[in-house]
């Protein structure tokens, strides 16, 4: 009788300042897109779980929003999830960019991370290294180890592939033995309907660049698997402010047309089947203050 290797399963959390590359490396580690990526800070605003497997071990990776100082109650409870995500973990992954180096934002994590990760490994992932030379490279590797006790360190370019594939199995070994959790099948375990809502708020952060970067969300309202197979999803874009809503529609509804359009688009992909996919813009002024709103972003409304 043949016996079947011992199976290993854990929590990867990836940490780091705002922009690091923490939503594409997890992208590239489950080699589909489960986390919103764009040039701008702050995008990433629930854990999000993707999850990829490596030989016979399963890896749970959880995207935790960009670690920053805090303003306003949204940025409080982002940062709350963001530490959450270390806490659950069973190893840690902490993202720095080539070309910052250790900044005084890295250096607050490094801090933290002395007080809250007990005997977890965490491992150094230095990304962005295409922007540096190998000396600045090296250079930054004994900085960083100096700085803290990290258990490996990997050059990286989440954005290309380069050195993530190292990472993955270095990380398969890392988690404990222990069954799957999840299906083998499965990217996320985030509902479809948060990972349509984050789809769209992309295409219009995107779209938006400077005018309107934080004050809005996407909620998916509505969700019907038609009998032919497709799936009809109602979404509704909340807004602070009466002007915001101009701007989201744009000039005679040329911007939320075009946001529709690569959101369905990427939706249609992402599920496999036809989409039909309905916006709808509300001026809601308090929304940054209301349970209800944190609650669809994943966030808990008690840590802001």
């Amino acid at each position: 009788m043949t016996e079947h290797p011992a199976t290993r399963a854990g929590f990867i959390a990836l940490i780091g300042e705002p922009n690091a590359g923490k939503s594409t490396l997890l992208n590239r580690m489950v080699g589909a897109k489960v986390s919103i990526v764009t040039h701008k800070v702050q995008t990433t605003r629930a854990r999000i779980r993707g999850i990829a497997m490596e030989g016979d071990a399963q890896l749970v990776f959880v995207d935790t929003p960009g670690i920053f100082r805090p303003r306003r109650r949204l940025d409080r409870s982002m940062v709350a999830a963001a530490w959450g995500g270390v806490s659950d973990a069973d190893v840690i992954v902490l993202l720095i960019e080539a070309h910052r180096g250790l900044t005084d934002g890295v250096q607050q994590i490094l801090d933290h991370l002395r007080e809250t990760a007990g005997d977890r490994p965490v491992a150094l992932a230095i990304n962005k290294i295409d922007r540096v030379n190998p000396e600045v490279l090296l250079a930054l590797t004994q900085k960083m180890n100096e700085a803290y006790d990290f258990a490996q360190t990997f050059m990286i370019s989440a954005q290309k592939g380069r050195g993530t594939d190292d990472l993955r199995k270095w990380l398969s070994d890392a988690v404990p033995p222990g069954p799957w959790l999840y299906p083998e099948d499965q990217l996320a375990d985030l509902p479809m309907r948060m990972i349509a809502a984050e789809i769209t708020r992309e295409k219009l952060t995107l779209r938006l660049h400077e005018e309107l970067p934080y004050q809005l969300t996407v909620e998916t309202e509505a969700w019907e698997d038609r009998k032919d197979g497709s799936a009809k999803i109602d979404q509704i874009i909340y807004v602070a402010r009466a002007g915001h809503k101009g701007i989201v529609l744009g000039h005679k509804g040329e911007t939320i047309s075009a946001v529709g359009k690569a959101a369905r688009e990427e939706l249609t992909e992402f599920l496999g089947r036809k989409v039909h996919l309905f916006l709808t813009v509300k001026v809601r002024e308090n929304w940054l203050n209301e349970a209800e709103r944190f609650t669809e972003m994943g966030l808990d409304f008690g840590d802001g």
